[in-house]
């Protein structure tokens, strides 16, 4: 019997169109999936299983043979709207309304033939970058015992558990990358205005973008084309490129653990045998860059935690809150965002591709992150994630990529970064990657 789980996006979405499968059979197979071992990774807030299975009925009055995504199951963010379906954010103080209609980005995917199964767990407001709160706890798949990161934490264990080929999320201060990295996936933040936003109350100053997460390339690649609109093919013939590699920590006083700088140099020996120019380069970090990023942090959460109750808010939250209030009026200038532009443009102007690690160090045990203190959050995030801020801060469009494992066998993973407009040369430099050194898909369960 042919099995759907575990099978890609693009696999399923051709099944589907050619009339192997129904819709149908495709979403009951991982909504099984979900039931048996969900109560295990906490990937989900709610899941639409009744709702689901209708809509994948409805499928079947449309032309299947022009979805790109036709019968492909997908999981969203809880900061995205889903028709019929409230939007918690993570969060008590949130209000328990059903959303009109759906955001754009979801919408993409439903007209391109995806069926949404479910929202996924996010920490509140989406903040940090791990995955806890009152709505539950996403773990990593493949280290039951570790945050699966965030805030995309509960989007990314869904894909790494096999729950779903694909899963949207986003990403402002690395919240696509960093679960990615720690669950052995593939995911693109888009560089600014190419995907529709609309993140909260204003997407954080315009650092937040949406975009995919996936077991593949190619899958990452087809999501991004549906969410942005337009086509993303692989180069006919490869291309050879300029790569600076660095495993030097944008914040100061961050140290880079060696299995991760291992990854970033082997990823690099290999690309430069594939034929690309590869050479060892830093970034021009400024020194302010640990500040600013502190800054834009907290005063994006001061503004989209305005309109709630601080009461129902977590400690945590709500210091980050009061933090970030006395920053709202200097980070909306976006002086410092144009100064980390104009300071890295030529290194840019000279590389086409950065490859970094995507984390400093594995991710933190999964534990009740929500109830201990501000300081102690920020200080364990920071350790473990700061390679992803700057990109958001400048806008330009980064990838996670698997490469390697962990001394425990979980997955290890490299950054690529680059300038505006790149990103079909991340995707293409990527999937390079992934054929030079294949990675297993989705956690075993079992």
């Amino acid at each position: 019997m042919t099995t759907w789980v575990g099978r890609t996006a693009t696999e399923i979405a051709a099944a589907v169109r050619e009339q192997r499968v129904t819709p149908r059979e495709v979403v009951a197979e991982h909504l099984a999936r979900i039931e048996r071992f969900d109560g295990r990774v906490g990937a989900f807030r709610t899941v639409r299983a009744e709702a689901a299975l209708a809509e994948a009925d409805e499928l079947l009055s449309r032309d299947l043979g022009q979805l790109p995504l036709a019968g492909v199951p997908v999981a969203v963010k809880d900061n995205l709207a889903v028709r019929g379906e409230a939007n918690r954010n993570g969060s008590a103080a949130t209000p328990d309304t059903l959303a009109g209609e759906d955001h754009v980005t979801v919408a993409r995917l439903r007209a391109a033939g995806a069926v949404v199964v479910g929202l996924t767990n996010v920490p509140e407001l989406c903040v940090f970058g791990t995955t806890e709160g009152v709505h539950g706890t996403a773990r990593n798949p493949w280290d039951l015992s570790r945050t699966a990161g965030g805030s995309s934490g509960g989007s990314a264990a869904a894909v790494a558990a096999g729950m779903v080929p694909l899963a949207l999320g986003n990403d402002g201060m690395g919240s696509l990358r960093i679960p990615a990295a720690n669950c052995g996936l593939v995911a693109l933040k888009p560089g600014h205005g190419v995907v529709p936003a609309g993140i909260g109350h204003g997407d954080w100053f315009g650092m937040s973008e949406n975009g995919p997460l996936a077991t593949t390339v190619e899958d990452a690649r087809l999501m991004f084309s549906v969410l942005a609109d337009t086509e993303q093919p692989p180069p006919a013939e490869p291309v050879t490129r300029s790569i600076a590699v660095s495993v030097r920590s944008p914040l100061a006083g961050v140290r880079v653990t060696r299995p991760y700088t291992i990854a970033a140099r082997q990823a690099a020996a290999l690309l430069s045998e594939a034929g690309h120019r590869v050479r060892p380069a830093n970034p021009p970090y400024p020194v302010w860059l640990s500040t600013t990023s502190l800054a834009h942090w907290t005063a994006g959460t001061a503004v989209d935690a305005e309109d709630l109750d601080p009461r129902r808010l977590a400690r945590r939250t709500r210091v980050h809150a009061a933090v970030g209030r006395r920053f709202v009026t200097g980070v909306r200038t976006g002086v410092r965002r144009e100064q980390l532009r104009a300071r890295l443009a030529p290194f840019f102007a000279e590389h086409d591709v950065l490859l970094t690690p995507a984390l400093a160090r594995r991710s933190p045990a999964s534990v009740a992150w929500h109830e201990r203190g501000w300081l102690r959050n920020i200080l364990a995030n920071t350790a473990y994630s700061p390679m992803t801020p700057p990109w958001n801060l400048t806008g330009w469009p980064a990838m996670a990529v698997p490469f390697g494992t962990l001394p425990n066998g979980a997955p290890c993973a490299v950054q690529l970064v680059g300038r505006p407009g790149s990103e079909a040369a991340l995707l293409d430099v990527a999937g390079q990657l992934e054929v030079l050194n294949p990675w297993r898909r989705t956690a075993r369960l079992d």
